[in-house]
């Protein structure tokens, strides 16, 4: 969202499961001219005490993964979760492209 239309938005990332920034996001990522390789994984712990605007959730499984976060507007659109996909590498990385197009065409759509 940065990148793309970030003169209108501010966009912060957290996770429930932080661990390192996967190397078929930075690849996929790279594919369109966004260098996320400096990027690191943050807890939402790490945004303790912020007050959004608004809170965007892209979670597949909303009920059992994605936690309240305080913010006057809610918005949630389920994603695949690419890095569980499995298979062989080219089926992985086509995963990731997929999930890729998909939430930049939602954002296109939607903000």
């Amino acid at each position: 969202m940065n990148s793309r239309i970030g003169g209108r938005y501010r966009a912060f990332s957290a996770g429930t499961r932080p661990s390192v920034v996967n190397p078929y996001a930075v690849l996929v990522m790279g594919e369109v001219d966004i260098d996320i390789s400096n990027q690191r994984s943050k807890g939402l712990q790490e945004f303790d005490g912020w007050n959004f605007d608004t809170v965007v959730t892209v979670c597949s499984d909303v009920e059992e993964t994605c936690p309240y976060v305080p913010g006057r507007e809610h918005i949630h659109r389920g994603f695949d979760d690419p890095s569980r996909a499995s298979g062989f590498e080219e089926e992985i990385i086509e995963k990731f492209r997929r999930i890729r197009d998909e939430i930049w065409n939602w954002m296109k759509e939607s903000f």
